[in-house]
Parts: structure tokens; sequence; C-alpha cells
């Protein structure tokens, strides 16, 4: 049996360099950053040189960094802070955002009494950019739109610049969860206008637990999180040093080799999107995942021609067939009830399908792309 790796969208591999320097940290660097003895000055130094890269990369400043344990938590920290310290009465997103988005959104409305919109997708599950200015003209209350870059079960790509200019023209703030986009497109929040996003190491061959938020310079937003003065005051709690590194040397990695392994990952799903169709003709692809222009190179959102009780073992029949993918977010794996956003998008009859979400990487190969392809035209065939 063949074991093949298809589900990058809900964790990646750890490159063998990130490892190598999480060793290094772990072994030789464990003094306590805010020590000020040697040893936490050696620490404290590698956590801001880190800072100072990702910085630099994003063309932001380091101070518009903060160290987080992964999106979730930065998700949570940047709708609660603007919530509770920039008078934020009314929080616009979309009924297909992460649940770190949609929750936490949720929990706001009932403890503050805000208003939660929700913009208009079409067909595709694409914010309409006319509902979404009409929602930025109405009433007057401070607004924030959350509006994901890339989404994490279908792939769809939002025009974040053209949501960033929207906000800006009618002072709005702009948070973008972009868990699935930092480390595989390029950034520069000179020219992106955008208030508040978000990242998660172990998306882009990085250590979990460990991620960041970008908040922009003089924001408002005050600690969630109180106690000692880490991040600048902004987030208490000792560093994670060990995971700060690891995330420096995998976004590094990522950056460095960004064109080279893009254009890989890409030819992976086109020749995926091509032998799955010719293998299974009626197969169907949900959002804009079957169109490499308008999703992500990462994933492909499939939506397959067989009946109820053959979905309920698919991903069953995959896992002993040795390939792992999911059926939509792994954060939500643990709950019977179906993704939400397919629920958002489809129809009752076309939800009784099954839809599998393949994510890809670096480390996939297209041998391993026809032995799943096979099993599945295997399984069509009964």
């Amino acid at each position: 049996m063949q074991k093949v790796y298809l589900d990058n969208a809900a964790t990646t591999q750890v490159r063998d360099e990130v490892i190598v320097k999480m060793q290094d940290a772990l072994a030789n660097f464990y003094g306590n950053p805010s020590s000020t003895h040697s040893y936490g000055r050696s620490a404290k130094t590698a956590v801001e040189k880190a800072r100072k890269t990702i910085a630099k990369t994003l063309n932001a400043q380091p101070s518009e960094i903060i160290f987080t344990s992964g999106g979730t938590e930065a998700d949570n920290m940047i709708l609660r802070c603007a919530v509770r310290d920039l008078e934020v009465k009314t929080i616009i997103t979309s009924k297909i955002e992460h649940h770190a988005v949609l929750h936490t959104a949720e929990e706001l409305e009932k403890e503050y009494g805000i208003a939660l919109w929700f913009v208009d997708l079409d067909p595709y599950g694409n914010p309409k950019m006319d509902h979404l200015t009409k929602l930025l003209q109405k009433d007057g209350s401070k607004k924030l739109v959350s509006l994901m870059h890339v989404n994490n079960e279908i792939g769809n790509i939002v025009d974040i610049d053209a949501i960033g200019a929207l906000c800006k023209e009618y002072d709005v703030l702009f948070h973008s969860d972009t868990v699935q986009s930092v480390g595989h497109y390029p950034w520069d929040v000179q020219e992106t206008h955008v208030d508040f996003f978000t990242a998660a190491a172990h998306k882009f061959h990085g250590p979990k637990g460990v991620g960041f938020a970008f908040i922009r310079k003089n924001s408002g937003l005050k600690p969630m999180i109180f106690g000692g003065s880490q991040e600048r005051g902004f987030r208490a709690g000792t560093e994670p040093f060990h995971n700060i590194v690891g995330l420096e040397e995998a976004f590094v990695q990522s950056y460095d080799l960004l064109e080279e392994e893009m254009a890989y990952v890409k030819d992976l799903k086109s020749y995926f999107l091509k032998q799955i169709k010719e293998a299974i003709p009626s197969v169907e692809f949900n959002g804009h995942s079957g169109d490499t222009d308008k999703s992500t190179y990462t994933l492909a959102n499939v939506r397959l021609p067989f009946d109820k009780q053959q979905g309920l073992i698919l991903l069953f029949h995959l896992d002993m067939k040795g390939i792992a993918c999911s059926k939509g977010s792994a954060c939500q794996s643990g709950s019977s009830m179906g993704s939400h956003v397919l629920t958002e998008l489809l129809p009752a009859e076309e939800l009784e399908k099954p839809s599998i979400r393949f994510s890809f990487s670096k480390y996939n190969t297209k041998e391993e792309l026809d032995y799943t392809i096979g099993v599945l035209k295997e399984f069509a065939a009964g």
C-alpha cells in the first residue's frame, strides 16, 4: 500500500531545514528571552531577528508583527480587541469564512450586542462587491470587514486589493484571515490596504503552535492576554523561542523558493484536474477550485458522482488505501455537521454527493496523484 499525503490545507510537512533550526534552538538557546543574562539575550536577539525578517518580506515594520500561537488566536485577538478597543459596532463578513472568524463574530454579537452582517455571495462563493458597497454605506456605525484572502475549503481567491480599496474609501477597518495565503503568495502591506491579517507557520512547512498577526501601526488595539511585557506588551507569556525560529526559517524558505515551488505545485494541480476529469468525466469542482486562475494552486475540492451510501465510506476507503485527504476544514473534523461552506453554496441534492478536498505541496508527485485517481476510479467502478 502506498502512502500519499494530500491534506496540505490542514497542515504541511515540516521542512528539514526548519527541523534543524528548531533542534539547534532547543539544544543551545534555552534561555528565557525576557531574562537579562547572556542566555536570555541570545534568545531575545533571535526572536527580534525573526520579527524583522518577516516584516521586511511583507514591507511592514517589525513592531507590526505580533507572534501568536497560530491563526485562530490571531483572528480572535484582532476581532475581539477591535470591538472592545476601537468601538466597532458592526462586523461585515461572509458565511463561508473559517470558524475562527465566524464563531468569534457570533460570540461578539452575543457579548457586546454588535451588528453582524453577511455579504452576499455569487454561486461560486465570491463576495458580491456591489452588496459589500451597500453594506459599507448603510448607517454610520463603526465597521470592520473580515474577509479571507484564500478560502481554506474551496480555494477561491478574493480580490483583496479591491476590498481593501473599498474599505479605505469608506474609512472602514479591514481584517483578512490569510492563513492559506501567507507563505504561498507575495505580500506587500504598503500596496494592499489591510489593517490586520493572520498567519500560521504549519500551513507553509513550519511547526504547529506558532503564527503571527499583522497589526498596522497605531491601530489602537490593546492587549487581550495580560501578564509580562512580551511582544511589546501586546501579548504576555514567555515566547516559544524554538517555534518562532522554526516559523522564521519556514517563512524564509517559502519566499526564497516561492516562484520555483509555486510553479511545481501549480503544475501538480493542473495535472490532477486533467487526470481526474478523464478518469471520472462527471466529476465537478466546488467553488472556483477547478479554475487555476481563480483559485489557489494548493487545493482542489471535488464533488464526486457517488450516492450517499458510497459517500459515507469514501474517506474511510481512501484512508485504507493510504491516501490522506479531507471533507473540509480539519478544525471541524470532530463535528457531525457537514461543511458550512458547501452548505452555503450547493443545493440539497448536490450536498448528498461526497465532496473531497485534495491539497498539494512541494512534497507531492504526479505518481502519487495517479495512484489516488486510480483508487477513485476503482471505487467508482464498484
